[in-house]
């Protein structure tokens, strides 16, 4: 039995080409690599729906709260960045030849090094994800919850946690679908509904016109005040691009050749995601502070109070469009875990392991939304150390660490500015949102 014989053509051992097989069939069972036969309009409603988020809502109070100049620069800033960060992350997909980044650690082992890129990108990552599926558990239960007071507003009143709890519960079907391409219908129908709400917002807006009494100045009383706002402000602001946690892995699910590499189509899509982004996010902005000035709340649904059935409906967009972004950030964190669990601890990949992970996963969302209802404010605090590297600074940095531009060259430069601005947003929206928190604490009741 001591012999090893080679019987394969790629002179593997039979021991290696068993391990090799092994390999292949994990991956051929973990979400993100399973199923390559995306096409490219995949690709722009899945960095739609993982880019507009709930918050795009909230943009004309950050507006209000920047002030026409620096609100609109760093909106169109903002913009102009991350898209120049995605199409970095797009390029590097695939930069060696033969083997595909199908997951953002993978780009950063390679460009830091085995260990440190670990510890670098997957707490970050983490971060955003499991952040972003807390608080989209909070929304979504949230916008259930106007749903039900505007459409019976003599109901008795039910409380946030029930409406957390029947949204979650959507979460448990959803998320035993297998991979990336099996949520793409979700994912349609939450990127047109982003785009639905939005125009409702802007359009209602402009329906209501200029407001008489409307003041554009700064509203915080003190000077300090006015800064700690603006600083909040810009954190919402670098928020509302954090697409780029999930861009790897959707571009994993895209097909490549040597002739026709995946960067083709993905960039097509992520193109088209990026003119929708715009769509959605410069109207609602815009116009929703033109309209309303610093009066405007910090979600601009509850500012236009009527027509009733129409924001009774934004609302129900809100939800649908939150189901599929949920989704969208709980595969590559499935990804992680049930790649941790069969590869470090060989589990064998089988349905019974998915299941449990998947539900763990939602209940663990679900428990912490209900338990801090207030996690919104704790996302500008954490979002601010985990958003602004991975969606402005890191693409960066690895860009750097790997193809070393020339010095002082225009790509050099480019990189620079952005990581300087990325660094900037990271020191700053943290402050804004610890003081936000501090404030709000006051009045907090867990389990509310």
């Amino acid at each position: 039995m001591g012999v090893e014989t080679t019987n394969n053509d790629h002179g593997y051992t039979q021991k290696e080409a068993d391990e090799v097989a092994r390999q292949k069939a994990i991956d051929d069972w973990l979400p993100i690599t399973s199923s390559r036969n995306a096409k490219w309009w995949y690709s722009a409603f899945h960095n739609v729906t993982a880019m507009v988020g709930a918050g795009v809502l909230s943009l004309p109070y950050a507006m209000s709260e920047l002030g026409w100049g620096p609100g609109v620069a760093v909106l169109i800033l903002s913009w102009i960045i991350t898209l120049y960060t995605l199409w970095q992350m797009v390029e590097m997909h695939e930069m060696v030849p033969g083997k595909r980044f199908d997951r953002y650690h993978e780009l950063g082992q390679h460009a830091f090094g085995e260990k440190l890129g670990l510890y670098i990108v997957v707490p970050q990552q983490l971060i955003v994800e499991v952040g972003v599926c807390i608080v989209y558990m909070v929304t979504g239960g949230k916008s259930l919850k106007k749903f039900h007071d505007i459409v019976c507003s003599s109901c008795k009143p039910i409380k946030q946690t029930y409406f957390i709890m029947i949204f979650a519960s959507v979460h448990f079907v959803l998320s035993h679908l297998p991979n990336f391409n099996s949520i793409s219908g979700v994912s349609l129908a939450a990127a047109v509904m982003s785009l639905s709400y939005s125009t409702i917002a802007w359009s209602a807006s402009v329906d209501k016109g200029v407001q008489p009494d409307v003041q554009y100045g700064y509203k915080a009383s003190s000077k300090i005040g006015t800064v700690f706002n603006f600083f909040s402000a810009l954190g919402d602001v670098a928020f509302a691009y954090a697409g780029h946690n999930v861009v790897l892995e959707i571009q994993a699910t895209i097909p490549s050749t040597p002739e026709k590499p995946s960067k083709g189509p993905m960039w097509r899509g992520v193109i088209v995601a990026y003119i929708v982004v715009a769509l959605c996010y410069f109207p609602v902005a815009l116009i929703g502070y033109w309209m309303y000035g610093n009066s405007v709340s910090d979600n601009i649904l509850i500012t236009l109070e009527k027509p009733v059935w129409l924001i009774a409906m934004a609302n129900m967009f809100v939800v649908v469009h939150v189901i599929g972004s949920y989704q969208i950030y709980a595969m590559p964190v499935f990804d992680m875990m049930e790649t941790v669990l069969v590869k470090k601890l060989n589990f064998r990949p089988t349905m019974v392991l998915r299941f449990f992970v998947r539900n763990f996963y939602v209940a663990f969302t679900m428990f912490v939304g209900i338990t801090f209802p207030f996690f919104g404010g704790l996302l500008g605090f954490f979002g601010g150390f985990a958003f602004a590297p991975t969606t402005y600074f890191l693409p960066c940095v690895m860009w750097l660490a790997i193809y070393k531009p020339r010095k002082f060259g225009l790509s050099w430069w480019t990189n620079w500015i952005c990581i300087v601005f990325g660094v900037i947003l990271m020191i700053v929206s943290p402050i804004g949102g610890m003081r936000q928190i501090i404030i709000q604490a006051k009045d907090y009741k867990f389990y509310n």
